[in-house]
C-alpha cells in the first residue's frame, strides 16, 4: 500500500524534481518505507511505500518494464497476481520481483487497458506509456482506494489525496461550493466533485487517459460498474449457502497474502466476526481490534452502541489476541483536527472513531481486515428501502429514496440553508445529481425485487463508496493498510446475482413500514434490523456463536447524540453558536442555530448534522 502523485506538464517542457519531490513528501504517511520519482520531460510519476509483498529494494517504486516503455506508480493489493503472473510467464513475460506491481506493469504491456478486468483486488495507479506517450490513470472498481486528478490549463495534476496536488503551484485553490452543497444534502458527495473547485476524484471502475503531448482532452473510460440482478432462483437456498460460503473462505484467504502480519477489526458484529472466525483458522494467534464507547450519559438506543462483550465472546472463541480502546466524549474533540485533515473534506457518517481504531490497529501492524460492504450486497439496512417499495415507476422510485437521502436539511429550504452562497448555488440540482446516478440502469419497476436491486445498486455505487474513502483515508493516515475481503470480486458477483429473497425475510413487510417507530425489541412481528443480509447470517452460523447472527444491525457509531448535549456541550457552543465561525461563509447561522437548540433541547436527534457542520468548521478553519 502506498501513496501516489504526478504531473504531466506542456510538451517540450520540463518536471521540476524538487515540486515533484514535495508533493510526494506530503504522501510520507501512506509510505514510510520507501520515496521514489520518476522525470522524463513533461511527465514526473511520485511514489511513496508501504512494503507489503516483497520488501526489498526489488518492489521500489516507480517501477520500469524490462523494456523500458512503461512506468508505473501504485497505489493497491491485486490478490491474485500470482494466478496473473503464471499466465504472463507462459506468454514470455519475465520477472524481477516478487510484487504485485510488476504484474500489473506485464499485464498491462500484454492486455493494455483489459487487464483492468483481470485484477481482483484494490488499486489506484499512474502508468506512463512512453510509447503511445500517454499516461493512464486507474481505479479499482469499487473505489477502495482513491485517486483524485484536476486538469487545469497549465498542467495535469493527480495524487492519492489532494494535499499533494495542492503542493504543486498550479493547483486549484478555490471552494467547489456545488460540492458543499451535495455534502449537506447526502452527508456525501455523490458525484466525482470535492470540496476545492477544480479537483475532482476518478470515479470508481474507471480509467483516465491524457495524451501527454495535449492533456487538454483527457478521456474517461467505465470499465465495470455494480449490476445486481432479480432473476429467479435458480438453486436451491441451501446450494446458495454452500457456494456463499466457499467465496466468502476464498475473498478471506486471498487476502491474507502479505510479507507482513496482518490483523483485523472486530466490532462484536457479524460481518468482522464472520471475517475473524475465517481467519483465525488461517492465523494463530490472531490481532483482533475493538474500540468501545463510554457510556456513563447515553441514552436510548445508544445504550447499546458498546459492543465490546460481544467482541470480546467472539475473540474467545476464535483464540484471538484481543487488544480495545474506550472513547469517551473528548476523544471526538481532541481528534477532530486530526479526522479533518486526515478526510480532507468530510464524507458519510461520523468517523473518528475508524481514526481510533486504525491508531490502535497500527500499533501492532501494517494490515489489518474490515468487515465493510457486506451491508450493501446483502441488503442490510431494510429500512432504507420501504420508501421506494411505494413506488409504481422508476421516476416514482428516484424521487422516493432521493427523500431518503436528503439527511442533514430535510425540508428546509436551501435558498435559506445556503443563503450566504446562493447566487453561486442556485442552479445546483441535488435531485439531478441523485437521478444522474442511474443513468445508465433506469427501468421500469415491475416487482419489489426491482426497488430493492435499485436501492443496493445505489447503496454500493455511492454509499459504500464513501465508507472506502473514508476508511482509506482514515487508515493510510497511521501508515495502516485496510483490507476488505466482502469486496473480492467472485464474492461480489455473486452478491449481485444472488436473489433477493435470500437477502430480506419478507420485502413485501417493506411497504407498510414505518421506520419512526421501528421496533426495538428482537422478538417483535418484524424487526427491520434484525432483517437483511439472511443468508449471509445462515452461513455465519457455523462460524459465530448463535446469538450474533441474529443481532440486530448495529452500525459503527459513538453515542454522540447524548454527547453532543451532554459533556461536550461546551465544546459544541464555543463554535457553532458563534455566528463568525467559519461554516456560517456557506451556510445560513439563523437557518442552522433553531437546529442546534432542538438537539440540545433533546427535542430532535441532529447528530450527523452537528458532525458535518463541526468537521466543516474545522477544514476551513485551518485554511
Amino acid at each position: 500500500m502506498c501513496g501516489i502523485t504526478g504531473v504531466i506538464g506542456p510538451i517540450r517542457s520540463q518536471i521540476n524534481p524538487a515540486t515533484l519531490e514535495g508533493m510526494t513528501a506530503s504522501l510520507a504517511h501512506r509510505g514510510p518505507d520507501g520515496s521514489g520519482i520518476y522525470i522524463d520531460g513533461n511527465v514526473g510519476l511520485g511514489h511513496r511505500r508501504l512494503a507489503i509483498l516483497d520488501l526489498s529494494d526489488a518492489g521500489s517504486q516507480p517501477m520500469t518494464s524490462n523494456d523500458g516503455s512503461l512506468v508505473i506508480a501504485y497505489n493497491g493489493e491485486v490478490y491474485n497476481f500470482k494466478e496473473i503472473r503464471l499466465q504472463l510467464e507462459h506468454l514470455g513475460h519475465s520477472f524481477r520481483s516478487e510484487t504485485d506491481t510488476e504484474v500489473v506493469l506485464n499485464a498491462w504491456r500484454e492486455w493494455g487497458p483489459a487487464s483492468l478486468s483481470r485484477f481482483n483486488g484494490m488499486f489506484a495507479f499512474s502508468l506512463y506509456d512512453q510509447r503511445e506517450k500517454c499516461v493512464y490513470l486507474a481505479r479499482d472498481r469499487y473505489g477502495i482506494k482513491p485517486l483524485y486528478w484536476a486538469n487545469t490549463s497549465s498542467c495535469v495534476l493527480f495524487g492519492s489525496e489532494q494535499r499533494a496536488i495542492k503542493r504543486h503551484p498550479q493547483s486549484p485553490r478555490g471552494v467547489d461550493t456545488a460540492g458543499l452543497v451535495e455534502y449537506f444534502t447526502f452527508q456525501n458527495i455523490i458525484s466525482n466533485r470535492t470540496f476545492v473547485d477544480g479537483i475532482q476524484i476518478v470515479p470508481a471502475g474507471n480509467y483516465v487517459r491524457i495524451d501527454t503531448r495535449d492533456f487538454s482532452a483527457p478521456v474517461v473510460t467505465q470499465y465495470w460498474d455494480f449490476n445486481f440482478t432479480s432473476g429467479a432462483c435458480n438453486f436451491s437456498s441451501d446450494e446458495y449457502a454452500v457456494e456463499l460460503d466457499r467465496l466468502l473462505v476464498q475473498a478471506v484467504d486471498r487476502q491474507l497474502v502479505a510479507d507482513v502480519d496482518v490483523g483485523a477489526y472486530l466490532s462484536g458484529g457479524m460481518d468482522s466476526g464472520a471475517i475473524v472466525g475465517i481467519a483465525s483458522q488461517k492465523i494463530s494467534n490472531l490481532r483482533t481490534f475493538t474500540v468501545g464507547f463510554d457510556l456513563a450519559s447515553a441514552t436510548g438506543l445508544e445504550i447499546g452502541y458498546d459492543e465490546r462483550f460481544r467482541a470480546e465472546l467472539m475473540s474467545a472463541q476464535f483464540g484471538t489476541e484481543q487488544y480495545e480502546m474506550v472513547l469517551k466524549s473528548g476523544d471526538m474533540e481532541r481528534s477532530l483536527g486530526a479526522v479533518t485533515r486526515a478526510l480532507e473534506e468530510p464524507r458519510v457518517g461520523q468517523s473518528y472513531p475508524n481514526y481510533y481504531a486504525a491508531q490502535l490497529a497500527s500499533k501492532f501492524g501494517k494490515v489489518v481486515l474490515s468487515g465493510i460492504g457486506s451491508d450493501e450486497l446483502f441488503a442490510g439496512y431494510p429500512w432504507r428501502y420501504h420508501v421506494a417499495s411505494k413506488s409504481e415507476s422508476f421516476a416514482e422510485f428516484t424521487n422516493h429514496y432521493f427523500s431518503k437521502w436528503q439527511r442533514l436539511l430535510p425540508g428546509i429550504d436551501p435558498a435559506r440553508a445556503f443563503a450566504p452562497i446562493w447566487d453561486e448555488v442556485k442552479d445546483v440540482n441535488p435531485r439531478k445529481i441523485f437521478s444522474d446516478t442511474f443513468r445508465d440502469r433506469a427501468g421500469t419497476i415491475e416487482g419489489s425485487t426491482d426497488y430493492v436491486n435499485h436501492c443496493l445498486y445505489f447503496d454500493a455505487k455511492v454509499f459504500l463508496h464513501g465508507l472506502l474513502v473514508v476508511e482509506d483515508k482514515l487508515s493510510m493516515t497511521h501508515s495502516l493498510e485496510s483490507r476488505v475481503p466482502f469486496l473480492d470480486n467472485d464474492l461480489v458477483d455473486f452478491a449481485m446475482s444472488c436473489p433477493v429473497p435470500l437477502k430480506l425475510n419478507d420485502p413485501f413487510h417493506l411497504r407498510n413500514l414505518n421506520v419512526n417507530a421501528m421496533p426495538k425489541r428482537e422478538n417483535s412481528p418484524y424487526n427491520p434490523r434484525s432483517d437483511g443480509k439472511q443468508i449471509l447470517r445462515n452461513v455465519m452460523k457455523k462460524y459465530l456463536p448463535d446469538e450474533s447472527s441474529r443481532y440486530h444491525k448495529q452500525g459503527f457509531s459513538a453515542p454522540d447524540a447524548s454527547w453532543f448535549k451532554g459533556h461536550s456541550i461546551n465544546f459544541l457552543k464555543s463554535k457553532l453558536l458563534n455566528p463568525a465561525d467559519p461554516v456560517y461563509r456557506f451556510l445560513d447561522y439563523n437557518t442552522i442555530k433553531p437546529l442546534l437548540a432542538e438537539h440540545l433541547e433533546g427535542q430532535a436527534n441532529h447528530r450527523l448534522l452537528i458532525w458535518s457542520l463541526l468537521t466543516t468548521s474545522e477544514l476551513f478553519s485551518c485554511e
